[in-house]
This record gives C-alpha cells, structure tokens and sequence, in this order.
C-alpha cells in the first residue's frame, strides 16, 4: 500500500529551458499531476506553472519515480512532443536497483499488461488479454542482495517497468505496490535520461539526471 501523501518540498530542479520546452527533475514522492482531492493537489505541474505559467503537460512518471521530464512552453511544443511520445520515438532510460541477482549482462521482458481491476491502479501480466508490452534491460552491477540495472521500456503501459521486474523475480526494491516488504525509503527507480527532438529545429536533444540512489 502506499503510504499517506506527503511530497518533499525541495525547489524546482531545472535542467533546460528555452522559449520552447522546460526540462526539470521530479523527485520521489510527489505526484506528477493533480490527484483527486484538495489534499492531493501539489504537484510537479503545479509547481512548474507556478514558475513558468504557460507550461504544458506532455508526459508523466509515477509518484514514486524520480528523474526527468519534458513541459512543452507552447500549445505548439506540447503537440509536438506529445506526439513523440505517442509514437514511441521520445527515448526514455531508467536506473533501478532491484531484488536479487539478474543473471546474465542484458535481457528483455515481453509480457502483456492489463490493468488488476479488483486491486487498481496495480497492473499484472495476462496473456490472453493484456496490451503487449516490452522492456529491454542491462545489468550494471549484481550481488547475491540486488542488482542494478538500466532499463529501456520500448512500450509505455503503467507500471511497466515496475510489473515487468516483478514477474521475472526481482522487483524494484521500495516498490510500495509490487516489493513493500524490501524497506527502502522510497522506490529505486529513476528515469535518468530522455531524448526527444525540439519542436522548432528538429534536433535531437538529451537531457539527464544522476540517479540520487
């Protein structure tokens, strides 16, 4: 279960910014957009117009998943990215430290999603009527305790990352939905780089933030 909503009140963390698009770092533990509920209402978006009145949503990360995201500054900009997005060419690569020892260097994970109806928002694999759902990945570093990983999702379902560890034996440690038991103080799962192009030149545009684990 998740624990009791209360968001860390560290500043704003910008990494890019032009007349275009804002990159900034969402830490752990706080809500991309707005919940349901007053008590639930800061947030990363809330935060960034706060600062930058005309930023866009464009994408998000779960609550307990820091690392980087991308606002569009312009309807045009948001448009543009979103469609990135959508079509799976924004490219998107995450750090975790997971339970156990992965064997071998690199791997995928293709199992279907679907959402678990009776205990939501968990998701879980079904193969008869789960979206298909891939996830490649890298081991940095394994022990007998934990391993840590890159991971590439190649498909964007919720949870992906988080249900695909799961199934193949070796959740994220301080998952609260999938591995609560392992203890951490938050979950061990950081979206560490993102590259998209720009809206107006078309180049190619990385941006990154060091895993704080």
């Amino acid at each position: 279960m998740q624990t009791p909503y209360d968001p860390p009140m560290t500043p704003l963390n910008v990494v890019y910014e032009d007349s275009d698009i804002l990159a900034v770092v969402k830490p752990a533990g706080l809500l991309s957009v707005p919940g349901k509920g007053e008590h639930l209402a800061d947030c990363l978006l809330s935060r960034v117009q706060a600062a930058f009145p005309t930023a866009l949503l464009v994408h998000r990360l779960d609550r307990d998943t820091s690392g980087v995201m991308v606002f569009g500054l312009t309807p045009h900009a948001q448009r543009f990215l979103s469609t990135q997005f959508q079509e799976r060419r924004a490219r998107k690569t995450y750090v975790a430290r997971v339970a156990g020892r992965v064997e071998g260097k690199t791997g995928e994970v293709d199992l279907p999603l679907i959402v678990d109806w009776p205990n939501r928002p968990r998701q879980m694999v079904c193969h008869e009527t789960g979206k298909p759902s891939l996830t490649a990945y890298r081991v940095m570093k394994a022990s007998d305790a934990e391993s840590r990983l890159r991971l590439w999702p190649k498909t964007g379902r919720t949870h992906q990352l988080r249900v695909h560890m799961l199934a193949i034996g070796h959740p994220i440690l301080g998952d609260p939905f999938y591995a609560p038991e392992t203890g951490q103080d938050r979950m061990m799962l950081h979206a560490e780089e993102l590259r998209i192009n720009h809206p107006e030149s078309g180049r190619g545009m990385a941006f990154r933030a060091k895993a704080p684990f």
